[in-house]
């Protein structure tokens, strides 16, 4: 057959709304509002490529809630074959986040310091996507929510996350219901090792009639060990670009950032391994 017979994707579209408001494409993922959300406040091109990185990590954020969010939902069915199906979806979104750094972590301190005074006290510390994420793993601090005392929406919602069990509680209190003593009981602070706790996974890992929640474990120590790699990935580019100055939003900058790169979460499944 001739060439002219190949099939070609349709370049005509019936009429939407008023003249001139795109392809069904630009419709659907609402391109002209998408493409407009890039406000630089200065000249210089590498604000435009910091702005563009920090709205990707934000949309990243809220895509990696919805699969935790999903995994606690079947761990509370008692289905933890589904919350590893979602743990593993999250691991890939993960994944592209650390991978996200990439765009900033070669901008030198010239280009930082060329456009940093436009960001007054702007800081992703301030984040409510991201410390939902921290609140969801246990990782909790009900002093920071001072940050959102003007925003009484969002300080509802990380007020919720903070009085609710995280996606570990909800773990553990699986581990409970299939007859594994560990304490479960969500709590407003940041959990800590716990001996108890341990000691349950360490049963899970060896007796075999456990092996479903083994594998979770082992999903969440996939999901653990990326949060990690986050962290230090968040610490070397902040390194590489404006070393060792105070962070735009009044944190200490490099040694904040590197005690956060110090804490595991879920402990209990990095400890365990000492004596598997």
């Amino acid at each position: 057959m001739g060439g002219d017979t190949v099939d070609r994707p349709n370049l005509a579209f019936a009429p939407q709304g008023e003249p001139g408001n795109g392809t069904p494409y630009a419709r659907y993922a609402m391109l002209d509002v998408l493409h407009s959300l890039q406000q630089p406040r200065s000249k210089v091109p590498a604000e435009y490529t910091f702005i563009v990185a920090t709205q990707v990590m934000e949309l990243l954020f809220d895509l990696l809630h919805r699969e935790w969010v999903s995994a606690q939902h079947a761990l509370r069915e008692n289905d933890p074959a589904g919350a590893v199906a979602a743990l593993r979806r999250g691991t890939h979104i993960q994944d592209v986040l650390v991978s996200s750094w990439d765009l900033l972590a070669t901008m030198t301190p010239a280009e930082f310091n060329s456009f940093r005074e436009v960001l007054g006290e702007a800081s992703g510390f301030q984040s409510s996507a991201f410390l939902r994420l921290e609140f969801l793993l246990g990782n909790k601090a009900g002093s920071l929510l001072r940050m959102y005392e003007d925003s009484p929406a969002v300080h509802a919602e990380l007020t919720a996350a903070l009085h609710g069990a995280s996606l570990y509680d909800d773990a553990l209190a699986l581990l409970a219901r299939r007859g594994v003593a560990v304490p479960h009981e969500p709590t407003a602070g940041r959990h800590r090792h716990d001996a108890e706790v341990e000691q349950g996974w360490r049963r899970v890992y060896t007796d075999p009639e456990l092996a479903e929640l083994a594998r979770l474990g082992e999903a969440l120590l996939d999901t653990a060990e990326r949060v990690t790699r986050w962290r230090q990935r968040h610490l070397s580019s902040v390194k590489r670009t404006m070393g060792a100055k105070p962070g735009t939003g009044g944190s200490s900058g490099l040694s904040w950032l590197k005690q956060s790169a110090d804490q595991d979460i879920f402990p209990e499944l990095w400890t365990v391994r000492n004596d598997l």
